[in-house]
C-alpha cells in the first residue's frame, strides 16, 4: 500500500504553530543567504544597493499578506497598529528589540564556545563584526537619510539609533567641530559578569572591528581612536571609550 506523503493536514495546532515559526526563520536566512551570494558576487557595496531594493519590494509583499490575514493595514510600509501604539510602547519595543538581538548574539558565542572552546568564538564574534557593522551603518544611515560625508554630527546622530544604544547606557562628548568622545557608560554584559564576581569580557579586539567600521561606513573620513576597552583598565564610569575624529587638510598634508 502507498504511503500518504507528509502534509500540513496531519499536524496538530501546536505544530503547525512550530512549522510557521520556523518558516519565518528560513525566510530571515534565506534572505541572508541571497546577500551573501550577491556579496560574494558583486562585492559588498553592490550587494547593499541591490539589497535596499529588494528589501523595500520584500517588505511590503510579506507584509500585506500578512496584514490580510490578521486584520491590521499597512500604511507606507509600516504595520498600522505600530502607528497607533504611544511612543513610551514603541520605545519599550525597540528596547525589548535591542535586548533579543543582543541575546541572539550571545547565544551564537556560546554555542560556539561550547563546541569549539573561547579563542575559536573570539575570531568568529571578530569576523562577524566586520559584516555587521558596516551593514547597520548602512542600514541606519539610510533611516536617517544621511549624506554621503554626515561627518561626526551624523556619526552622533547613528550611533544613538545601534541595536545598542536602548540596551546599554552610552553618552557622547564633543571635544571638537571633528572630533567626539564615545563612552560606554553602561554595558548589558559586563554588568552581568561584574555582578557574578567574573572578571570583564575581552572585548577590545572586537570592539576595534566594530567602531572602526561603522564609524568609517558613516564617513570615510572618520578616525577610531580607542581610549580604553577590556581587558584594559577603565574607570567605574565607563566600560569602553571611543575617539571618532576627522583629521584637518593641513595635518593630512603634513602626513604625506
Amino acid at each position: 500500500m502507498e504511503e500518504q506523503g507528509l502534509s500540513t493536514e496531519n499536524l496538530s495546532g501546536r505544530e503547525l504553530a512550530e512549522l510557521a515559526v520556523d518558516m519565518m526563520h528560513r525566510t530571515m536566512v534565506h534572505h541572508i543567504f541571497w546577500f551573501k551570494e550577491v556579496e560574494h558576487q558583486m562585492g559588498f557595496e553592490k550587494a547593499l544597493e541591490i539589497m535596499a531594493n529588494a528589501y523595500n519590494n520584500s517588505r511590503g509583499i510579506q507584509l500585506n499578506r500578512l496584514g490580510k490575514l490578521f486584520g491590521f493595514k499597512v500604511i507606507d510600509g509600516i504595520p498600522e497598529p505600530l502607528l497607533n501604539m504611544t511612543s513610551e510602547k514603541l520605545t519599550e519595543l525597540i528596547g525589548i528589540l535591542g535586548v533579543n538581538w543582543l541575546a541572539g548574539d550571545g547565544v551564537w558565542f556560546q554555542a560556539v564556545e561550547a563546541e569549539h572552546g573561547m579563542l575559536e568564538a573570539k575570531r568568529c564574534n571578530d569576523s562577524c563584526w566586520a559584516w555587521f557593522s558596516p551593514f547597520e551603518a548602512w542600514s541606519v544611515k539610510r533611516l536617517l537619510n544621511l549624506p554621503e560625508r554626515p561627518g561626526t554630527e551624523g556619526l552622533k546622530k547613528a550611533l544613538q539609533l545601534r541595536l545598542y544604544a536602548k540596551v546599554n547606557v552610552q553618552s557622547i562628548i564633543d571635544e571638537g567641530p571633528d572630533s567626539i568622545l564615545f563612552r560606554m557608560n553602561h554595558c548589558r554584559v559586563q554588568a552581568a559578569r561584574k555582578s557574578k564576581g567574573m572578571e570583564d569580557y575581552p572585548c577590545k579586539s572586537a570592539g576595534l572591528v566594530e567602531y572602526t567600521n561603522f564609524a568609517r561606513s558613516i564617513d570615510s573620513r572618520i578616525k577610531t581612536e580607542c581610549i580604553g576597552c577590556p581587558p584594559d583598565d577603565h574607570p567605574e564610569e565607563w566600560f569602553c571609550a571611543w575617539r571618532f575624529y576627522i583629521e584637518k587638510e593641513s595635518e593630512l598634508q603634513c602626513s604625506k
